[in-house]
C-alpha cells in the first residue's frame, strides 16, 4: 500500500517497510533535480513526508511553491499530489514517507483508545484537498529522529512505536506554524539576487540595498531566500565566499590579502578568522598543507 515516487533515478535508494495493516514506511534517498510523482487520486490514503536532509520544492496548482527544508514535513491525502513534480534544488533529498490508510486508523488499539480516527486526521489536515506544510520543532525532531539509528534487532519495534507517536502528535497538535507559499515571480527575484551575489562576491551589499534594487520587502526577501536555499542569505553567501577562497588558495598563487578582497573582505584578519571557522585552519596553513610544505 505504498504510493510514492514511481521510479527512482540512478544512485537513488528506497526502502519500504510494512508496519501495521494500513500503515507503511518508506525511506528515500534521492539523487536528482526533479522527480515525477504519479499515482491514483486516493482520498483515503494520507501521507506524511519528512525532510531529513537536502530540500524538496513542491509546486502548487496555483503556481506558488512551498519548500521543505531539513526538519520540515507535509501532510496530505493522495488526491492532492497525483501527477505532480517534486524538485530538489540541492540535487539530493533524504527523508521518509509514512503512508496511512485512513479507513484502518481506528483498528490500532492505542489510537482507538485515544479517540483518534482517520476522519479526525482527514478533517484536521486534508479537508477540501488541502496540504499542511509544517515547520519542524523539538518534539517532531525527537519523533522523526527515532526512525533512524536504532540497533538492527530493535529497528522494527522502534519504527512501529514512532509511527504511532507521530499519529498521536498529529491528532493533538495545533498547526498554526505553516510553512509559507511563495509565488513564482517572487522566487525568480530571489534567484536573480542569489546569482548576482555569487557573480560579485567581492562586493558587500545589504539586504536593504537589494530590496530597493529588486523592489521586494526586506522581510519577505529574507524569508523567501531561506526557504529556497535552506539558510539565511548571510550564511549561504558566506559559505560560497569560503568555498571560493579555498579554491583560490588551491589553484592560484594570489596572496591571502588579495583573496580576502576577492571574496568581499576588506580586513585580512576578519577573512582569516572566517576561513578558520569554516575549515578549522588559517588560510596560509590550508595552502601549506595542500602543497605538502
Amino acid at each position: 500500500m505504498v504510493h510514492d515516487f514511481e521510479a527512482l533515478p540512478r544512485g537513488s535508494k528506497r526502502e519500504r517497510i510494512h508496519l501495521y495493516d494500513g500503515i507503511e514506511l518508506s525511506y528515500v534517498d534521492i539523487v536528482s533535480d526533479a522527480l515525477p510523482h504519479r499515482h491514483e487520486a486516493l482520498s483515503h490514503i494520507m501521507q506524511v513526508n519528512y525532510c531529513r536532509a537536502g530540500q524538496a520544492a513542491w509546486s502548487m496548482r496555483h503556481g506558488s511553491s512551498v519548500f521543505l527544508n531539513p526538519g520540515d514535513f507535509s501532510v496530505h491525502t493522495l488526491d492532492v499530489c497525483t501527477d505532480s513534480l517534486f524538485q530538489f534544488p540541492t540535487g539530493q533529498y533524504r527523508g521518509l514517507t509514512v503512508s496511512v490508510d485512513l479507513r484502518e486508523v481506528a483498528a490500532q488499539p492505542l489510537l482507538a483508545e485515544a479517540g483518534i480516527s482517520g476522519e479526525l486526521l482527514r478533517e484536521k489536515f486534508c479537508l477540501d484537498g488541502t496540504v499542511a506544510f509544517l515547520e519542524g520543532n523539538e518534539q517532531t525532531g525527537s519523533i522523526f529522529s527515532g526512525f533512524y539509528g536504532q540497533p538492527e534487532n530493535l529497528r522494527l519495534p522502534y519504527q512501529r512505536l514512532k509511527v504511532l507517536e507521530l499519529l498521536l502528535y498529529l491528532a493533538g497538535t495545533e498547526y498554526q506554524k505553516q510553512l509559507a507559499e511563495y509565488p513564482a515571480e517572487q522566487l525568480e527575484v530571489v534567484r536573480e539576487i542569489h546569482d548576482q551575489l555569487l557573480r560579485h562576491m567581492e562586493r558587500r551589499v545589504t539586504i536593504e540595498e537589494l530590496s530597493r534594487q529588486y523592489l521586494i520587502n526586506p522581510t519577505t526577501l529574507k524569508a523567501a531566500f531561506k526557504a529556497v536555499y535552506g539558510a539565511s542569505l548571510a550564511s549561504h553567501i558566506k559559505q560560497h565566499r569560503m568555498e571560493q577562497a579555498a579554491r583560490l588558495l588551491r589553484e592560484t598563487d594570489m596572496s591571502v590579502a588579495a583573496i580576502a578582497q576577492a571574496v568581499g573582505y576588506e580586513s585580512q584578519s576578519k577573512f582569516s578568522a572566517a576561513f578558520k571557522e569554516s575549515f578549522q585552519v588559517l588560510p596560509r596553513e590550508y595552502r601549506k598543507r595542500l602543497s605538502g610544505g
